[in-house]
């Protein structure tokens, strides 16, 4: 019944092990579920200010286009009314006789030329946007030292001190030279803009990578540190049951050695009774032999004395044997007594005997059972131990991976968060500037 029980309290842990383990699986998948809900919930919320914004923007966009479409068609119908008034004979004929004094020579056209993209250059330079950038730019190169990526981060001046510059060098130098510059300006822009849109795609890429193996190794350092717990309560487990065994065995021992010394006594007192007995029985048998031969001899002198003479008090009458006296028959009685003495003993010395032999075989066969699974726990114990280091020395290579990831991500933070936060801005007063310079070199090749 013992040993029932103990399986089943075995059983029982064991199932309650399970139980404990699901338990904790089940809290670190609930866990997980809660997060991924949160950034689910952050991420849509994101989405949903992107949206709104990409809405504003579009409809901003549709009434401009609106606006520029109206605008041109006002202005299409407007040239087409003057190229009517201007095309009609009396207008003609007018015009011919007052056309020569619109002459204009060709110095004083390339002076209002000059003029005009200075004036466009210089106008395009005092632009709120280009202000903001130049602002955005001064604190960029205010809070860093080195010199990383500047080519990204456009020249130190700015657009507007380019544009200013370009400005002053229309009213300097040839239209040639300066044709030259602000083309060789704009590729240098273009240029810009290339390689921030490939240095945007490369921070992107490098933050989300390191997120997710951050994400990783962070489900890896947690399983980790749920192995070595579970490793470290089974060695516990398995060390008190080892302990519980071996405390078995020594006292299963100890039994052993106590029912042995038991039985060495019984064994000895087994001796000496039938001993005591078998030579009781030699002595009366002896004495028995003597008193049959006697009586015997003098049977008729003996009885007829003791038919005359009968003393005052009176023996109770012993069972005798046929034909002998009460004192024969009192020792026959003796020796039966001590022959079922010596019986019983024997008896009782076989089955104490047989008893002995069982509990030292019952005993025995527990110690070996215990053993062996007091051997296979012990090997069980060494393996969880060689576990619970390997599982230790991964722990702390993903420690240390972390530590890395995190460095790397404040490394890619301190190079890309200013690129990546400014980036629309950047483009856009790029594009503004080369739309600048565009407009004065078409000013500067004639343009109206």
């Amino acid at each position: 019944m013992a040993k029932a029980k103990t399986e089943q309290i075995a059983t029982g842990k064991e199932k309650l092990d399970n139980l404990e383990a699901a338990n904790a699986d089940n809290q670190k998948a609930l866990s997980d579920a809660k997060e991924n809900l949160e950034l689910t919930r952050e991420q849509r919320s994101k989405d949903v200010e992107f949206l709104r914004n990409l809405k504003t923007t579009c409809m901003d966009l549709d009434n401009q286009w609106a606006q520029r479409s109206k605008t041109r068609s006002m202005e299409t119908q407007a040239v087409s009314e003057a190229l009517k008034i201007i095309t009609a004979d009396d207008s003609m004929d007018l015009l011919r006789d007052t056309a020569g004094f619109l002459q204009v020579d060709a110095q004083s056209q390339m002076r209002v030329r000059r003029v005009r993209a200075m004036a466009s250059l210089r106008k395009a330079a005092k632009a709120p946007a280009f202000g903001e950038f130049d602002d955005l730019l001064a604190t960029w190169h205010s809070r860093t030292n080195n010199g990383q990526k500047m080519s990204l981060l456009g020249s130190a001046g700015g657009p507007r001190m380019q544009l200013s510059t370009l400005a002053v060098a229309i009213g300097l130098d040839s239209f040639t030279k300066i044709k030259e510059a602000m083309d060789k300006m704009t590729a240098d822009l273009k240029k810009e803009q290339e390689e921030e849109v490939k240095f945007k795609s490369y921070c992107t890429k490098e933050l989300n990578m390191n997120e997710k193996e951050t994400y990783e190794k962070t489900e890896q350092k947690e399983d980790l540190e749920a192995t070595i717990a579970k490793l470290t309560k089974l060695i516990k487990k398995l060390t008190d049951e080892i302990a519980a065994a071996n405390a078995q065995i020594a006292e299963t021992e100890t039994a052993i050695l106590k029912a042995s010394q038991v039985r060495e006594g019984e064994n000895a007192e087994f001796q000496t009774t039938v001993a005591d007995q078998r030579a009781t029985q030699d002595i009366l048998n002896k004495a028995l032999g003597k008193l049959k031969e006697f009586y015997k001899g003098a049977k008729g002198g003996a009885f007829a004395q003791r038919a005359t003479q009968e003393p005052p008090v009176k023996f109770n009458s012993y069972k005798k044997n046929a034909g002998a006296s009460p004192v024969i028959g009192m020792i026959e009685q003796i020796i039966e007594d001590s022959k079922a003495l010596e019986s019983e003993a024997v008896a009782g010395e076989t089955e104490a005997q047989a008893s002995y032999e069982q509990f030292v075989k019952d005993s025995n066969a527990l110690i070996k059972e215990l053993s062996a699974s007091a051997a296979a726990k012990t090997k069980a114990s060494a393996q969880a131990k060689e576990d619970t280091e390997q599982a230790k020395s991964d722990l702390d290579s993903t420690n240390g991976e972390l530590e890395s990831l995190a460095l790397t991500e404040e490394d890619l933070h301190g190079e890309c968060d200013w690129v990546l936060k400014n980036f629309a801005a950047r483009q856009k007063a790029r594009l503004d500037e080369m739309e600048a310079i565009g407009q004065a070199k078409a000013i500067l090749s004639g343009s109206s």
